[in-house]
């Protein structure tokens, strides 16, 4: 089993969220990949790349995405199969791209959002959870969150628990 990183517009590949987060998923035995969309503006680019790195993937994939990149997850995960979506302040509803904000998602979701979000507001993200059945948190954070890395890395290990066959040291 695979954990899939989909970075934010501003971010990189291994930014300290991603980085942190996949400590965290080798733990459990997971293997890791963080894909570059640097100088991709365009999420249905971002959206494209990911279905084909998925399409060639050996095995399931979790999804995990910040901000834009937690769009790009969830819209992936909306038309190709995966086994659960971890979503950071996920860019849904945003001015000129509701239309792209997939719909609720088969797979289980959890999301975590900051109060003081100055990016992505928080009302988007409780409308996405709540037509979704996501699992929500909440965080006294900006939407960046690098103030509390800590929590993000409780919840993703919470996250991770939860998900059949995924567990400490599994080598699946």
């Amino acid at each position: 089993m695979q954990v899939v990183f989909s970075h934010g517009k501003e971010s990189g590949p291994w930014g300290g969220k991603i980085s942190a987060l996949a400590q965290v998923a080798r733990r459990h035995g997971l293997q890791v990949a963080s894909l570059d969309y640097q100088g991709m503006d365009d999420p249905h680019e971002r959206v494209a790349k990911l279905l084909a790195y998925l399409g060639e993937l050996d095995g399931p994939a979790i999804l995990v995405g910040s901000s834009m990149g937690g769009h790009v997850a969830a819209s992936a995960a909306s038309t190709h199969p995966v086994v659960a979506a971890f979503l950071m302040a996920p860019a849904f509803y945003m001015p000129g791209y509701e239309a792209l904000t997939p719909k609720p998602l088969s797979c289980p979701v959890t999301i975590v959002h900051g109060w003081h979000d100055e990016i992505v507001p928080v009302d988007n993200v409780l409308r996405f959870a709540r037509e979704g059945d996501c699992t929500l948190h909440l965080l006294n954070a900006d939407h960046r969150m690098l103030d509390q890395l800590d929590a993000l890395c409780e919840l993703f290990e919470m996250f991770l628990k939860h998900i059949p066959g995924v567990g400490k040291g599994d080598p699946d």
